[in-house]
Formats: structure tokens, sequence, C-alpha cells
């Protein structure tokens, strides 16, 4: 129930973030803001590892180094965020967003990804994508 909770947590969290990112753009700057968000995220994630953490980094002798690159999804995601929002509005780009996250995720269970456990996808879970899809498309009917 706890990961449910969280995951809850993180989607309320993203749609806030996306229109708060969107908002401080538009008063300071894209690539100024991007940086604020970033550095915020930086201090923050260091002061919790400071107090926190329990890994070792001595362990990035023996990961993929693609994973690696997380953070310059993070600025990817950020920029990408703020200017589909600012664009479409926070609900019909949120749910694109929703969208495409899912078929991406499924992707990567579908055939085992970045050492993911490889899934079998069924047809009410095709179904339950295309109905996400048609309602995006509903929304935003004559608008």
């Amino acid at each position: 129930m706890i990961a449910v909770i969280f995951a809850i947590i993180s989607g309320i969290s993203m749609s806030v973030q996306g229109v708060f990112d969107t908002r401080l753009s538009e008063k300071i700057g894209l690539w100024e803001a991007t940086v604020l968000i970033q550095g915020s995220a930086l201090i923050l994630a260091l002061l919790i590892t400071f107090f926190f953490g329990k890994g070792s980094y001595s362990n990035l002798k023996s990961i993929n180094k693609l994973y690696l690159l997380g953070g310059v999804l993070g600025v990817i995601i950020t920029f990408t965020v703020i200017k589909s929002i600012g664009s479409l509005g926070a609900t019909y780009a949120i749910g694109i967003i929703l969208i495409a996250q899912l078929i991406a995720a499924a992707l990567i269970d579908a055939f085992g990804l970045f050492g993911s456990e490889r899934l079998t996808f069924h047809l009410k879970d095709i179904l339950g994508v295309s109905i996400m899809l048609i309602g995006i498309v509903v929304f935003k009917w004559n608008r």
C-alpha cells in the first residue's frame, strides 16, 4: 500500500512541479528556471544524502554507464514539461505526458529493457492505454 501512496504523491508532485516550473520560466526565462530547479534539487539531494544516505559511490564502477544519464534526462524533462504546459495548458500537456510515460514504461517492461523484469501484456492492457489516448482526444476536441 505504501508504494501506491508514493505513486500518488509522485503524480501530484509532478503535476504541481510542472506548473510551478512553467510559471517560474515565464518570469525569469526557461534556462534560468531550469538552473534554479536543478540547482535546488541538487542542494536538497545533497542534504538528504548527508544526513540519511546509506549507499556507496564506490559501486559506480560496476554499473552500466548509461544509467548516469538520469541527470541529463532531468534537464530534458524540465525543459519539455515547461514548453508543453506553456503551450498546451496543464491538463492537456500532463495527460499527454502520462500516456507517453505509460507507453514507455510498457515497452521497458515488455522487452525487459535496462535490467527490468520482462512482463507479458494482454489485450486488456493495450485497451486501457487506447482508452486513455481516446480520452485525451475527446478532452481536447473543439477547444
